[in-house]
């Protein structure tokens, strides 16, 4: 008898522990996914500001289930489920594969929302791929390097503001980074700007910084980021983005703009295109970040054998964290193990003979870093912040990367960076750079008004 198919659709932290957790079960696995990596996400903005490189938080998934024998991994993007034939269609180079399925765990996680503004990505990305994090690097580097050959003050000022909309865990982060590369990173590696005169802007909508983790975390996250001169402006809503810079409308109704070159989006989340397919196939529900509404046992209603997980699952209480997207796989591959050890016949349809338990999240805290040595961190009712909340982050983060080298590796540059303020990945290419699209105007390479040092000493 053929054994019972089981596809995986994502190589995040859902599908990986997904399909992990069957590796022993009496199932073939088929993980498809659109990257060859898993994805170290909650990393990403330590590879924009040049503190990681991406080899060290995105291994090959092949790599990492090379011994798992009953897993097979393909590369593709997948465009269709059909919850009627039981199969998924991805595309790969042009053409489309169609593959069976008996259960299916679809944990493809979510995209970077601009809430109906779509035309913002273009001048502000967001950073939820390697794509976006080499693209975040390139566009701060090409920045500081556009300054460095600008003659005109304005346009000077413009490029050295650097914007990041979101103040979550993200955007705090990400902004305390930025702070400590202009201010201390780079300092003294320019001759015509002071980089360490750059601005660093935080903005959010919402009327606290790190508003989920309460307003005692909240508050200190805000006065950490101030103490490194990045200016905050909360109750700020962004309403236009173009190439110089944003439009802001703020909580009393008053408008204002920022001159920016450089902005990064980290605002919010859109769940993956899929939900809304298999929610209009099955006659389900999404919410407002198109996450499918599933049932307590994380299937789709109708479909006993479509599991949903992470965040394009929306289940109260859980929240879009790699802990959720973990568990609930886990989860999904117990029941699928449960469901076989009830005898069910595996090529007759869905099937569900055993009765389920509902899913439970265990909500094991939640972290952010704010700068070197300095992070909040909240579990349960106990809230710590300074650097016992940094150690413990750093020590989470590296339990649960992949793979001994990624371990080594990132306590090398952690290291290298954290003791010396030294970076080792700002390294950008002329490809790269050129995706950073700096305000065209005459002056950014008229130096008439600098000295020339090799004239005046002839």
């Amino acid at each position: 008898m053929t054994a019972h198919r089981v596809v995986v659709i994502g190589s995040g932290f859902g599908g990986l522990a997904a399909v992990k957790a069957l590796k022993r079960a009496p199932v073939d696995v088929t993980m498809i996914a659109r990257t060859q990596h898993h994805l170290f996400q909650p990393l990403l903005y330590q590879v924009a500001t040049g503190i990681l490189s991406e080899g060290e938080i995105a291994p090959s998934t092949r790599r990492i289930l090379r011994d798992q024998r009953n897993a097979e991994v393909l590369l593709g993007d997948v465009v269709d489920i059909d919850l009627a034939s039981r199969t998924v269609v991805s595309e790969l180079l042009g053409r489309q594969y169609r593959t069976p399925y008996d259960s299916l765990i679809v944990a493809a996680g979510a995209g970077q929302s601009y809430f109906g503004n779509d035309h913002f990505a273009e001048f502000a990305p967001g950073i939820k791929t390697l794509d976006d994090a080499l693209e975040i690097r390139a566009r701060i580097v090409g920045a500081f390097e556009a300054a460095e050959r600008c003659g005109d003050v304005d346009l000077r000022q413009r490029l050295l503001t650097f914007t990041v909309i979101g103040a979550g865990p993200t955007g705090v982060e990400l902004a305390g980074q930025l702070a400590e590369l202009a201010g201390r990173t780079l300092k003294g590696e320019f001759r015509s700007i002071d980089p360490t005169a750059a601005r660093v802007i935080l903005l959010d909508a919402a009327p606290a910084v790190l508003a989920p983790m309460g307003a005692n975390l909240g508050a200190k996250a805000q006065a950490r980021l101030r103490q490194l001169g990045v200016e905050i402006q909360l109750g700020a809503t962004v309403v236009d983005v173009d190439v110089d810079g944003l439009m802001v409308r703020y909580s009393d109704g008053a408008m204002g703009r920022i001159e920016s070159a450089c902005k990064v989006w980290s605002a919010g989340v859109s769940a993956s295109p899929l939900a809304r397919l298999i929610a209009q196939q099955a006659g389900a529900e999404v919410d407002r970040a198109g996450r499918l509404v599933v049932l307590p046992d994380l299937t789709v209603p109708g479909h006993p054998n479509v599991f949903v997980v992470g965040d394009m699952a929306a289940v109260p209480g859980v929240p879009g964290m790699a802990q959720g997207a973990m568990q609930g796989a886990k989860y999904a591959a117990r029941a699928i193990r449960a469901d076989l050890l009830g005898h069910c016949p595996p090529l007759q349809g869905p099937f569900h003979c055993v009765e389920r338990e509902p899913f439970h999240y265990l909500d094991k805290g939640s972290m952010a870093t704010v700068s070197r040595f300095s992070a909040v961190a909240k579990v349960g009712r106990l809230e710590v912040a300074g650097i016992f909340a940094w150690l413990a982050w750093l020590l989470l983060h590296l339990v649960y990367l992949v793979g001994f080298k990624s371990k080594v590796t990132t306590v090398i540059s952690w290291a290298a960076t954290f003791l010396t303020m030294n970076r080792g990945q700002l390294t950008v290419t002329e490809q790269q750079v050129s995706v950073f699209d700096a305000p065209d105007h005459p002056e950014t390479h008229d130096r008439s008004d600098i000295p020339d040092p090799a004239v005046d000493a002839a």
